[in-house]
């Protein structure tokens, strides 16, 4: 009997098609991400949101709850479609109820001086945390209120896996709508060096890879990963320097009205200011008579070493997201999280590494970088959320009769 042999070249065909869909689809998205960044910090948040939103469907999606005798996924009768379809409108309310409180604070912290500045906002903002607890009470109670006997194990199962997904995902990515607002270049540096990390892991890997990186994903390469993280520090350098010379990237995102395009003019943060560093004398013969004229200091900026460290974390660090997600989908025997976008799988396999450089950047920023400062707004959240309003017309008072006494204000 004749042996049937494939069609020559039918595997290279079929990889060759998947590279091209792939650059395709890499290059429309590059387009797009590029389009958005320059429209303006509104539809930056709203990338964010649109992406979280999609990882959460995905990640929950892999938990269904099944019928405690034969492990399968409910289906067939009514009741127990029902419940299924209960089980997947709490998953959503409560990524709702988790997003009102997150953004919620947000806005509270960025936008006070709008928030609190409106009657009909104020109550909702002085009372925030408390509205927030009480929407979530009320999914709770409708949790436990739907429990059934036969399935108390997969319920509760849900339970716990929806509430590590908000953690991972949705407070993940409240840390970087909150970048975003203290300005864009929060946003476009630390995901512009794990897309070059991604990149030049898998250049470097294919070209000269031979020591295996991790079990989890075999097609990793020690080499490949060496050879990255170098690469992401010099591009690291070149883009922080690049970045940080226009306004529109390093202003906060006070004013959502703002594009690209327009003029855009803030108060600096310490850390893009340009100062000499004093050198020493060797390099001050080399670098005189290279340059031609006495050369004694060099100009540097905070920021330069700044995006030296968010590289050595999306270098070393955030590629164990993506590990992290492997396990996820080993554990689930699935090749992909989803199929959203063609070529790349889903949503979550191009952000699992996302979320990790997102919290990290946040926590780096706030703690060591963001200047704290009294403004109009923070006062005026303390006079609203502290004061009664005859103590508010008392401050009111002695604060107009301190102005005039300035000659600030005209005689009334």
């Amino acid at each position: 009997m004749r042996e049937v042999v494939p069609p020559p070249g039918s595997e290279r065909a079929k990889k060759f098609r998947s590279i091209i869909v792939r650059t395709m689809t890499t290059l429309i998205m590059l387009a797009l991400f590029f389009l958005i960044m320059a429209g303006g910090t509104p539809f930056v948040v709203m990338l964010v949101l649109v992406c979280q939103a999609l990882v959460y469907r995905e990640v929950t999606a892999l938990f269904e709850l099944t019928a405690q005798s034969g492990g399968r996924p409910i289906e067939g009768k009514g009741a127990e479609k029902s419940e299924d379809r209960w089980s997947k409108t709490l998953n959503w309310y409560f990524f709702a109820v988790t997003n009102y409180f997150l953004y919620g604070e947000s806005l509270i912290h960025y936008f006070k001086h709008v928030v609190f500045a409106d009657a009909w906002l104020t109550p909702f903002a002085t009372n925030h945390r408390f509205i927030s607890f009480m929407l979530y009470m009320i999914g709770f109670v409708g949790f436990v209120s739907n429990l059934k006997r036969q399935y108390l194990r997969q319920q509760f199962g849900l339970f716990c896996w929806v509430h590590m997904t908000l953690f991972l995902i949705v407070v993940s990515s409240h840390f970087i709508v909150n970048n975003i607002l203290e300005g864009l270049i929060w946003f476009w540096v630390p995901a512009c060096l794990v897309i070059c990390n991604d990149i030049f892991a898998y250049v470097w890997g294919m070209s000269f890879g031979r020591t295996p990186l991790i079990q989890l994903s075999p097609k990793k390469t020690v080499e490949g990963f060496v050879g990255a993280f170098f690469t992401t520090l010099v591009f690291a350098y070149i883009l922080g320097t690049f970045s940080m010379r226009f306004n529109y990237m390093i202003c906060p995102g006070h004013d959502l009205g703002v594009t690209a395009w327009d003029n855009v003019e803030c108060e600096k943060n310490p850390v893009f200011i340009w100062r000499d560093l004093p050198i020493g004398e060797p390099l001050v013969t080399i670098l005189s008579t290279w340059a031609r004229r006495p050369v004694t200091s060099i100009p540097v900026a905070p920021f330069q070493f700044h995006s030296v460290v968010l590289a050595c974390f999306a270098s070393l660090v955030a590629p164990f997201g993506g590990f992290f997600a492997s396990g996820f989908k080993r554990a689930f025997d699935i090749k992909d999280f989803g199929d959203s976008i063609p070529g790349h799988g889903g949503m979550t396999d191009r952000m699992d590494c996302q979320f990790l450089m997102g919290m990290f950047t946040y926590v780096y920023y706030s703690t060591l970088i963001r200047v704290n400062h009294v403004t109009p707004g923070s006062i005026l959240q303390i006079i609203v959320s502290s004061l009664g309003p005859q103590e508010q017309l008392e401050l009111y008072r002695e604060l107009t009769s301190y102005l005039h006494g300035r000659g600030l204000l005209g005689s009334s």
